[in-house]
């Protein structure tokens, strides 16, 4: 047992060294993706592009259930290492890569029913689907993989070692990029050529993480059966990860909800509302970038039982939230226009974007909240109330959707931006008495 390692004051070049590289990763993650649809485009099929397109949705929203791996492991990593119980860190990793094989052993195991549930429910054609199911049944197999480099990244960033953490997604999706032109482009696999790549990609992370991990262990990578399977770390692993995945469900079922919404406004409307999603998307990438920063110093006083620190950590995340959401939101709104031509071609789904533009400016400022609060929560793993929260939200979001319905694609807009709201504002209430109840 060491002594607490996590100072009283925590500052802005803490914050960033841990925010700014997860930022550099979330904007190189949507690389694999555009390469792979660029890649598959160049064929001229368009029941190709549908294919990959529909199943890389699917594998996003699967894996994304399970980002759990990646919360729990940065959570339980930095508070040990606020409490100096440095030995439980290869447990930690170990836990969580046993916890990763078993889930990806069983999506391997489903693929067949899972393919056809999901694949049904996505409503592509018939030469769109049987693309999708080629591309799905050979990346399925990258599950173990994918899950296992979710517990290797928030370990590493459990640990402050953000640069690894970045060098290893970089090293992914480059290994990405490379395999899929040279198995689609070159070798002419098509489709499977594409979740080929993937596979191959996840594979290669993985190695790189576990050589990382091992050389961060001083070769010592292996923990103790006692350690390992101690029964009271295993329930509350076991309890948070429970607690964390019901909370992703609820917000992945208030975003497919809004897909399916504006797919029944017409193709325009999807497609409009589908261009401005990337605003969004662009907005989360630095609001998250900030949640992972309060996910691990927050996390290490939480360890430390240093109220003085998380205080520090959460209003630091705060603060800078606020600051890159006004830019994000600035943004927006001098360039909006200029971004949606570049998006689309089409002269209505232009129009149309930019009928609702407004909505998207005001949505970064909204979601300072929920992401700040999403990383501390994750942090001090006070998952229960996280999980309580979320669900409270979807409840209002849906609630919402329908007070506002009369008002069509504006409304759907509209009820997102409760949904933000509602989630920020929730936990940023909670927030007070959760503090009290946790450092007295």
């Amino acid at each position: 047992m060491h002594s607490p390692v996590t100072p009283s004051r925590v500052t802005t070049a803490q914050v960033f060294a841990i925010a700014g590289p997860a930022m550099v990763a979330n904007l190189t993650t949507p690389l694999i993706g555009i390469v792979a649809t660029t890649a598959i485009g160049r064929l001229g099929d368009a029941t190709l592009l549908g294919g990959v397109a529909m199943a890389s949705v699917l594998f996003d929203c699967v894996f994304w259930l399970f980002g759990f791996l990646r919360m729990s492991t940065v959570a339980f990593t930095a508070q040990s290492l606020g409490s100096g119980e440095t030995s439980e860190l290869r447990a930690i990793l170990m836990r969580g890569l046993i916890v990763a094989a078993l889930v990806g052993a069983t999506l391997i195991a489903l693929q067949i029913p899972l393919a056809t549930i999901l694949l049904n429910a996505m409503g592509g054609s018939e030469g769109v689907t049987r693309a999708a199911k080629t591309y799905f049944i050979i990346r399925i197999w990258s599950s173990p993989l994918a899950l296992g480099n979710y517990v290797v990244l928030g370990w590493l960033i459990g640990q402050a070692r953000a640069k690894l953490a970045l060098g290893m997604q970089i090293t992914i999706n480059l290994i990405n990029v490379a395999a899929t032109v040279v198995l689609v482009l070159v070798f002419d696999f098509g489709i499977a050529g594409a979740a080929i790549a993937a596979l191959i990609a996840e594979a290669a992370g993985l190695l790189l993480g576990l050589l990382i991990a091992r050389h961060l262990s001083k070769g010592q990578f292996a923990a103790s059966r006692a350690l390992l399977f101690d029964r009271t770390k295993l329930m509350r692993m076991l309890s948070v990860n429970r607690d964390i995945m019901i909370r992703t469900a609820s917000l992945i079922a208030a975003f497919l909800f809004f897909t399916a919404q504006g797919a029944r406004a017409g193709d325009m409307t999807l497609a409009a509302n589908a261009v401005l999603n990337n605003f969004l998307l662009f907005g989360a990438f630095f609001l998250d970038g900030l949640a992972n920063a309060a996910e691990q110093l927050c996390g290490r006083a939480y360890g430390a039982r240093d109220k003085a620190a998380f205080a520090g950590a959460v209003k630091l995340v705060v603060m800078w939230g606020f600051g890159f959401a006004l830019a994000v939101a600035a943004c927006f709104l001098l360039f909006g226009p200029a971004f949606i031509d570049i998006m689309t071609a089409s002269a209505e789904v232009r129009r149309i974007a930019r009928d609702y533009l407004p909505f998207v400016i005001f949505a970064p400022l909204l979601g300072v909240f929920a992401f700040a609060f999403d990383g501390v929560y994750i942090g001090a793993t006070w998952a229960r109330d996280m999980r309580n929260l979320m669900v409270a939200s979807l409840a209002i979001f849906l609630a919402a959707w329908f007070a506002l319905r009369s008002f069509g694609n504006a409304g759907l807009w509209g009820a997102l931006l409760v949904h933000y709201a509602a989630r920020g504002g929730l936990e940023a209430l909670r927030y007070p008495a959760l503090l009290k109840k946790s450092f007295g």
